[in-house]
């Protein structure tokens, strides 16, 4: 179903079910000229929005927080939570917007609310307008791949926030090359006695504030990211090496096979033997 004025385009779907239980689909996409730009307040609406403000300003009220937005802004939002968007009424915005659902759409909102606020600058700006302009091209057209290109190009509005809302414009610059220097030193060094109190002391940070922020940019902890870089490692010894479970163990930095061979089920759902196996055969 579509609406389409001279100001205003909504496209409104109804997913096929191959759609709604495999892929992220579209509810109702479109665009908002100045004319017809209006408040919009709602709430239990079993649906994420994301909106692109091409021009214009406005302000969105969510979460107990209000936004000012103008002409290059984006919010993502959870629109369970009650919420309230209006246009200035001197400069009215232009919007382009989509309703979805689908997939996995809540763990991307929840890992994007953790990381980031509901209003983003990103410097893609035209590939989000891009994107929801092919996304609504493609619909209106009832093309026949539609809703699995629509899936991809939802990833890659996702994949905009995500990367938009990041440490880049929350941290300094100082903070960001020494965070940067930590997480290529455990890349470099996974294999040697790598702890919390030697990092802060090698590289003059408190343990709270590096434990902290680390987590906040690279979204794991700094343990994570070390047991990860070893099993890693063990992979590749187990896939092209001939050398046994207890010599990986300790070429990758885990002074006991037991606990090396259990950080590696936990992780691979496999046992070492049975990884180097499947990997093989």
């Amino acid at each position: 179903m579509e609406q389409d004025h001279s100001n205003t385009k909504r496209l409104i779907c109804t997913p096929s079910p191959n759609a709604r239980n495999a892929f992220f689909y579209i509810q109702e996409a479109g665009t908002i000229r100045t004319s017809d730009a209006t408040a919009a307040q709602r709430e239990n609406l079993e649906s994420f929005l994301f909106v692109a403000v091409a021009d214009g300003h406005g302000e969105l009220s969510y979460g107990g927080e209000s936004f000012a937005l103008s002409k290059g802004d984006c919010f993502f939002i959870d629109c369970r939570v009650p919420h309230y968007y209006k246009c200035s009424d001197r400069e009215p915005w232009e919007l382009m917007w989509v309703h979805f659902n689908g997939s996995t759409s809540q763990q991307y909102y929840e890992y994007f609310i953790s990381q980031s606020r509901n209003v983003f600058s990103p410097a893609s700006f035209d590939r989000v307008i891009a994107a929801i302009s092919e996304m609504i091209s493609l619909n209106e057209q009832n093309a026949p791949d539609a809703e699995i290109i629509t899936s991809k190009l939802i990833v890659e509005l996702l994949t905009v926030a995500l990367t938009s809302g990041s440490s880049e414009k929350h941290y300094d610059s100082a903070l960001r090359q020494k965070l940067s220097a930590v997480h290529r030193y455990i890349s470099e060094h996974f294999s040697e006695d790598i702890s919390l109190e030697g990092l802060s002391s090698e590289f003059y940070i408190s343990k709270f504030y590096l434990t902290r922020e680390y987590k906040k940019i690279y979204g794991m902890t700094i343990f994570q990211h070390l047991i990860n870089a070893r099993i890693n490692y063990g992979k590749q010894l187990l896939r092209f090496s001939e050398r046994s479970v207890e010599e990986i163990a300790h070429l990758c930095g885990f002074n006991d096979q037991s606990y090396f061979a259990r950080q590696f089920k936990r992780s691979e759902n496999l046992t070492c033997f049975a990884y180097r196996k499947k990997w093989r055969d």
